[in-house]
């Protein structure tokens, strides 16, 4: 005899006590990293980011760019490259790219294209995160240090942080081609670090990538993931190389942080 229809649904319902217990361990979830966030400029002298897929949403920029320039030469992008290349410097890539692809430009020529390439794209298509705007004007209200510790090159860097109106907001910019070592060395931050003359463990760093992340650990400062549609394949092991993760620089609570 087959059950009425009701009487199956009801059937396969979850009891009230299974509702509740789920509903209580999301909710200490939630409160958890809540408290978490909380603290999470406690005693940091300065906080340091990351530029593309930290502060700017660009990330898919930068695979369009490759993808044209290795079609002018024929190749097609190989799956694996954006993992590959991740953390390195513009100088790094640079090298990277005439070594594997046998590029016939010199490595400053393909630095000189990509830059001509991605400048109009960092200006007229390239947006700030959520709420990044809004959290460094209050991190400069509460006197904390700003720097950009960056994989990309220089100029770029300036041009993005002019158009987007927010380099005055940010006291210390360097990029990787400055250090011996781009990410995950900790070379890039450790000198960001050094020019605002604070020490590394009152660092609080924002990375959208594991190669960057670890490159804030292996100096020693605090960092906080920050959640970027590019690398959301990554998200649990960010969330696990991480002290913190926000979906957004509006999650983090202004009123009980401390510089």
């Amino acid at each position: 005899m087959n059950m009425p229809k009701s009487r199956d649904i009801q059937a396969k319902m979850p009891s009230p006590k299974v509702i509740f217990i789920a509903f209580w361990l999301v909710t200490v979830k939630v409160l958890n990293s809540y408290k978490g966030l909380l603290y999470m400029l406690e005693n940091i002298k300065a906080v340091l980011f990351d530029l593309d897929g930290t502060l700017v949403d660009s990330m898919w920029m930068w695979k369009d760019i490759d993808i044209e320039y290795l079609g002018r030469y024929e190749y097609e992008l190989p799956s694996e490259l954006q993992k590959e290349i991740e953390g390195m410097s513009l100088s790094e890539t640079a090298v990277y790219f005439k070594e594997r692809f046998a590029i016939p430009e010199s490595l400053e020529e393909i630095k000189s294209t990509w830059m001509d390439m991605a400048r109009d794209k960092y200006t007229h298509e390239v947006p700030l995160k959520p709420g990044a705007r809004e959290f460094l004007v209050w991190l400069r209200q509460q006197g904390i240090r700003t720097g950009i510790a960056s994989s990309n090159g220089i100029e770029l860097v300036e041009t993005v942080l002019k158009a987007q109106g927010i380099r005055e907001y940010l006291e210390s910019v360097h990029t990787c081609c400055e250090v011996p070592k781009g990410k995950p060395a900790p070379d890039i931050y450790l000198m960001v670090a050094e020019t605002l003359g604070v020490k590394p463990e009152e660092c609080l760093v924002f990375e959208d990538v594991p190669m960057g992340i670890l490159a804030g650990k292996n100096a020693g400062m605090r960092v906080c993931a920050v959640e970027d549609t590019f690398s959301a394949n990554q998200r649990e092991e960010k969330k696990k190389l991480a002290d913190y993760y926000i979906e957004s620089y509006d999650e983090i609570p202004r009123e009980r942080m401390q510089p």
